[in-house]
C-alpha cells in the first residue's frame, strides 16, 4: 500500500529544493505526475506544488494546546498585572511566578519552561519586558568620550583588596583608558581626568557622566543638573563641556558600559597581581596600549590608527594641570609629633606646636613647612587611625631609647614588613656588646643610616654581618656603603681605561742577559 508523503517527512529544506528541480525536469521531459510521485516516493500533492513553484512551501507552524497552563493563565495574568504599578526592581519574575504557582495551586502543577515562555509573551504585551530598541549611533572623531567607574579586585603584596576603576573611552576611535584608585572620590576623578587626557594625547569635545555625587549636586528637570564647584572650575580648565544621563539610563553610555564588561572580562580574569597600586596601574597602563592593536566589529583599521587620526581633532591640552591637591591650613603639630588631617593623624618630625598645611590628595598626604615638604604618607580614607613613620622618632628615641621597643611607628613597620626578624637579631646583638640603652642607640644609627642609603641595602648589609658574626653598628655600615661586586668591576673597567694611555712596551734585556752568563773572564 502507498504512504503518502513518506519521503517528505524525513526531508530538509535544501533535500526539498533539489527534489522540487528533479520532479520540474522530469515533468518537462514528459512523465506525469502519478508517474513523478511512484518514482519519487511522494504524495501527488507535493509533486503539484514542485510544478506550481520552484520554491517549497514553508511548513506551517503546529500550534499546541497547553492543557496544564490553561487552568492557571487567570492567576499569571493577574499577578503581571499588579507588576504594572509595581516598583520596577520588585517586579515578579517568571520563576517566581512559577513558585508561587506551585504553593498556591498544587492541583494545576505545571512545568517551569511553560510557565516561562508565557510569561515572556505575556510582559510584552503589557510593556513590563523592559527590552526597548536602541537606535545605533555614529560618532565624529574627537567628538565625545564616555566615563564611568567600576569596581574590580586585585592582589597587591599578597592580600586580595577591592579597587575602583576608573574609565573613559572615546566613541570615536574605541580607545579606552582605565587607571585603579582605593576609593572613586572627586581627587580620584580629576586626577584620572588628566592622567586620560595625557594618554589620548588631547581633550574631547564633550564628555558625558552618569550622575555621580562627585560631579551633580542635585539633578533638576530635564538634563538640567547643579554641578559641583571643583568640576566646573576643572571643566573651565580643560575647555570640554559636560553632558549627563538621565537616571537610571546606563543605556545612555552604552560605549562605556560595553567598555566596562570587555576589561573586566579580558583584562581582570585571573585576577591581577602587583606589589602596589603603582606597579598596578603600570601594568593596566601596559594593557590599553597592546589594547590598541585590536580591530572592532565591523571596522577597517585598528584602535591604535583611529587614535592616531584622532589626535588632531582633540582640543589641545593646557599648559599647567588643575590644582587637584585639596590644600589644608592652619593645622597644628601635638604632643606626640602628629598633625592630624581630616579624621586621622599623621606623623611628622617637626617640633610640636608648629603650625603646617597639609596637601592632601587621592593617593597621599604631604605635611608642609615653610614651603618645604615635612612628611609624606600614603592616604588613610578610615577614621581615628595613626599612620606613624619610624624615622620621624629618631631624635627622640636617642634621647629616649627605652621607648623605641614599644613604640606604635617600631609595631607599624613591623606589620608592614618594613622590619624584618634580622633587625631585631641584629638589635639583640648590639644590647649584648653595649647594654640596653647604647645598644638600642647603636640601633637608631643604623635605621639612620637606612634612611639614607637605602632600606633595602640596610637589610642586606645586617644579614651580612649577622653571618659573620659581626655585632657592631660600624661594621654594619662598613658593609652597606661598600660596594657591590658589579660597581667595583666597573670602577676596575673605568681605571684600566685611564691608565691605558700611560702603557709602554716592556724593555728588551737581552744585551744585559749576556753579563749573567759563566764565561771566562767575564765579572761575576
Amino acid at each position: 500500500m502507498y504512504k503518502p508523503e513518506c519521503k517528505d517527512s524525513g526531508m530538509d529544506r535544501r533535500q526539498k529544493v533539489e527534489l522540487f528541480e528533479v520532479i520540474r525536469r522530469g515533468y518537462a521531459s514528459g512523465e506525469t505526475i502519478q508517474g513523478l510521485s511512484k518514482k519519487h516516493g511522494v504524495h501527488r500533492r507535493m509533486v503539484r506544488q514542485a510544478l506550481g513553484s520552484a520554491t517549497p512551501p514553508e511548513r506551517k507552524a503546529v500550534v499546541r494546546e497547553a492543557p496544564r497552563l490553561g487552568p492557571v493563565k487567570e492567576h499569571i495574568d493577574q499577578m503581571l498585572a499588579s507588576d504594572v504599578k509595581a516598583p520596577r526592581k520588585q517586579r515578579h519574575t517568571a520563576h517566581r511566578i512559577w513558585m508561587r504557582l506551585c504553593r498556591e495551586h498544587p492541583d494545576h502543577l505545571v512545568g517551569e519552561a511553560t510557565v516561562r515562555r508565557y510569561v515572556q509573551v505575556r510582559k510584552r504585551e503589557l510593556g513590563l519586558s523592559g527590552r526597548e530598541v536602541f537606535v545605533p549611533q555614529s560618532y565624529e572623531l574627537g567628538q565625545e568620550a564616555q566615563v564611568d567607574w567600576f569596581e574590580g579586585m586585585a592582589k597587591l603584596g599578597g592580600e586580595v583588596v577591592k579597587l575602583q576603576f576608573f574609565a573613559m573611552r572615546s566613541m570615536g576611535s574605541g580607545d579606552a583608558f582605565h587607571r585603579a584608585y582605593p576609593h572613586a572620590t572627586q581627587q580620584a576623578l580629576l586626577e584620572a581626568h588628566e592622567h586620560a587626557f595625557d594618554y589620548f594625547g588631547g581633550v574631547f569635545k564633550t564628555l558625558r557622566y552618569d550622575n555621580m555625587k562627585s560631579v551633580v549636586k542635585k539633578i533638576l528637570r530635564g538634563y538640567q543638573r547643579v554641578e559641583t564647584d571643583r568640576i566646573i572650575a576643572f571643566r573651565s580648565h580643560w575647555g570640554y563641556l559636560s553632558e549627563y544621563c538621565n537616571p537610571a539610563s546606563g543605556n545612555e553610555k552604552g560605549g562605556v558600559e560595553g567598555e566596562l564588561g570587555w576589561f573586566r572580562r579580558n583584562l581582570l580574569v585571573p585576577v591581577p597581581e602587583a606589589g602596589d597600586l603603582t606597579a598596578l596601574n603600570q601594568q593596566v597602563l601596559a594593557d590599553c596600549v597592546a589594547n590598541r592593536g585590536r580591530t572592532i566589529i565591523g571596522r577597517s583599521m585598528t584602535i591604535g590608527a583611529a587614535s592616531e587620526l584622532e589626535r588632531e581633532h582633540l582640543l589641545p591640552l593646557a599648559a599647567e594641570g588643575f590644582p587637584i591637591h585639596e590644600l589644608l591650613y592652619p593645622l597644628i603639630v601635638d604632643g606626640k609629633g602628629r598633625v592630624k588631617v581630616k579624621t586621622n593623624w599623621y606623623s611628622t618630625s617637626l617640633w610640636p606646636g608648629l603650625r603646617v598645611m597639609a596637601s592632601v590628595g587621592p593617593l597621599n598626604v604631604k605635611i608642609v613647612h615653610d614651603n618645604k615638604v615635612a612628611a609624606q604618607h600614603p592616604r588613610c580614607y578610615g577614621r581615628g587611625h595613626e599612620i606613624l613613620d619610624l624615622e620621624h622618632y629618631l631624635d627622640v628615641l636617642e634621647r629616649k631609647p627605652g621607648a623605641m621597643k614599644g613604640s606604635t611607628p617600631l609595631q607599624q613597620w613591623r606589620q608592614a614588613g618594613r622590619w624584618p626578624a634580622c633587625m631585631d637579631a641584629m638589635w639583640r646583638e648590639l644590647e649584648q656588646r653595649h647594654g640596653k640603652s647604647k645598644g638600642t642607640r647603636e640601633m637608631i644609627a643604623l635605621v639612620r643610616a637606612g634612611s639614607s642609603d637605602g632600606w633595602d641595602k640596610l637589610i642586606v648589609a645586617v644579614k651580612d654581618a649577622l653571618r659573620l658574626g659581626i655585632s657592631d653598628a660600624a661594621a654594619v655600615m662598613h658593609l652597606l656603603r661598600m660596594p657591590d661586586p658589579e660597581q667595583r668591576r666597573q670602577c676596575a673597567v673605568a681605571l684600566a681605561e685611564e691608565l691605558q694611555q700611560y702603557e709602554r712596551p716592556m724593555p728588551v734585556m737581552d744585551n744585559y742577559d749576556l753579563l749573567l752568563t759563566n764565561t771566562t773572564g767575564a765579572i761575576q
